[in-house]
């Protein structure tokens, strides 16, 4: 436990470091930069990491300290906040990077912060929760709740952005890469493959849950690659994919009648390539359709209680799998659409913009 003093000191520069303007990287630099990464490029990009961190972490910090409704004095709020003050410890008591093997040491200690904060979306939810309960459910929401979704959106986006840069700089210490891959980015990654493999771990999750699950077509192109990142677009389309099956499944499990499949559709288009997750599990109301995007929303009857113990996937939970999948596919220029036909099922439309070609600086 940090003495008084030391706790203040730490937090006057968190707020100094906060205050401070991050550095935007454009997807194209991330690429030309690791096509062949050498000792040389290795240590300028641990430099500039070494800077450009502490700033993002410690605007996180603030940020998490500041919440409305209370939210910021929730435990797991709390846990949150202590896991990016430690990172920001971490890396600004870290010395210069001056040599291979102080790039090594800094790789490795920041590889490690990304491992501390695997848990932050779900420990936030987790305090999303506890607030939901303490304001007595969806229904009875004050005004200004809208603050609460602006600041997650916000969050989720900076971490999505602070795990590229840490994951993409790891990645590129890869002595032997797969062909095509530069650091996180596969420049030839076939959606067709990543749409099998997210859809069999979906089902995988929904037959441990209901004992069976419908099954899953996918159409389009096998031949098909374009640049991405290839955990992105997995997390996307298992988020995806397992709402469906769930939505099939509870549709169907009483009934007579053969779960119908759900279906994949990957089309490449000369803009943007666009993959479209259809069900027939019953749509959702037109008034809640505006709500699937938010962080109060979750079609699961009872969310799980996480706790250290209990943090597997679960086939409904908190309500967070649609907004971050849409944040995921914003971050690099796309974005996700859904339409739901009530009564019939759900259509949604994951729409991925090429990357390789944008020099926008990203979040």
């Amino acid at each position: 436990m940090a003495s008084e003093p030391v706790a203040r000191a730490v937090a006057e520069e968190v707020a100094r470091w906060g205050a401070m303007r991050q550095t935007g990287v454009s997807l194209r630099y991330m690429m030309e930069f690791g096509a062949r990464p050498t000792e040389r490029t290795l240590l300028l990009a641990a430099q500039f990491l070494h800077k450009e961190l502490p700033i993002r972490i410690a605007r996180r910090a603030l940020d998490l300290e500041s919440l409305p409704f209370g939210l910021s004095s929730k435990p797991a709020i709390l846990k949150v906040r202590d896991w990016y003050v430690d990172s920001f410890r971490d890396i600004r008591s870290f010395p210069e990077v001056r040599s291979k093997e102080d790039e090594l040491a800094f790789t490795q200690m920041i590889k490690m912060i990304r491992v501390r904060h695997t848990n932050v979306v779900p420990t936030i939810a987790l305090g999303v929760q506890q607030l939901k309960k303490d304001l007595g459910g969806s229904k009875a929401f004050p005004p200004g709740i809208d603050e609460i979704h602006q600041f997650l959106d916000r969050f989720y986006m900076s971490r999505i952005g602070i795990r590229m840069l840490i994951g993409q700089h790891v990645a590129l210490h890869d002595p032997d890469p797969e062909p095509g891959v530069i650091g996180l980015i596969n420049t030839k990654m076939s959606p067709m493959t990543v749409a099998r493999i997210a859809s069999e771990d979906a089902r995988a999750i929904c037959m441990r849950e209901y004992g069976s699950a419908p099954d899953v077509d996918i159409y389009g192109d096998p031949d098909f690659t374009f640049p991405y990142v290839t955990p992105h677009l997995h997390l996307m389309i298992f988020e995806l994919v397992k709402n469906s099956l769930r939505a099939v499944q509870e549709r169907y499990m009483k009934s007579d009648k053969h779960a119908p499949p759900v279906r994949i559709i990957v089309a490449d288009g000369a803009e943007d390539v666009t993959i479209k997750i259809s069900d027939e599990g019953g749509g959702i109301p037109r008034s809640g359709l505006s709500r699937i995007f938010t962080y109060l929303y979750s079609t699961a009857e009872n969310p799980p209680d996480l706790d250290e113990h209990n943090e597997g996937v679960t086939m409904a939970g908190y309500g967070y799998g649609i907004p971050i999948s849409r944040l995921y596919a914003r971050y690099f220029g796309g974005d996700l659409q859904i339409i739901s036909m009530e009564g019939y099922g759900t259509d949604a439309y994951l729409h991925l913009s090429r990357l390789g070609d944008s020099e926008e600086p990203l979040p």
